[in-house]
């Protein structure tokens, strides 16, 4: 009789997309789109030439929403990605619509993601990007 080893419940796979739309009438005429999986926030942009970005989720620092009046009239919102990865600091989604259950769905992902790779954040105060052990705001101490 073999002996079977327990195995650890199936992740559930996630996906949430979102199309970046014009301001005005909300339409979807544009060919930005945004992906939301367990592990990664993908951005994919272009028609002839498609360019995929990827953010990973536990390098997600800061989240906001952001509507303007203009963006409320037609159910649209922005929101501004704060993260660690180099290649996109500062990552805005732009004019989505259910924003804001997509910013709670990115949150709680983040959140997901950072227990399952047992990552701890601390406050960041400060970054050292040149190595020199010195936060950048202090560039000569």
């Amino acid at each position: 009789m073999s002996e079977r080893t327990p195995q650890a419940p199936a992740e559930e796979e996630f996906e949430l997309r979102e199309r970046k739309r014009w301001l005005f009438f909300g339409l979807p005429f544009t060919f930005t789109s945004y992906i939301l999986t367990n592990k990664k926030l993908t951005t994919v942009v272009g028609l002839l030439t498609t360019v995929e970005d990827d953010v990973l989720l536990y390098r997600v620092m800061d989240t906001s929403l952001r509507r303007t009046l203009i963006q409320k009239l037609f159910g649209l919102g922005s929101i501004h990605v704060a993260s660690s990865d180099h290649s996109h600091p500062e990552l805005v989604i732009k004019n989505i619509r259910g924003a804001k259950e997509f910013k709670a769905a990115l949150d709680d992902q983040v959140e997901r993601e950072r227990l399952r790779m047992r990552f701890r954040t601390g406050e960041y105060i400060g970054s050292d990007s040149d190595g020199d052990g010195c936060p950048d705001e202090f560039p000569y101490g």
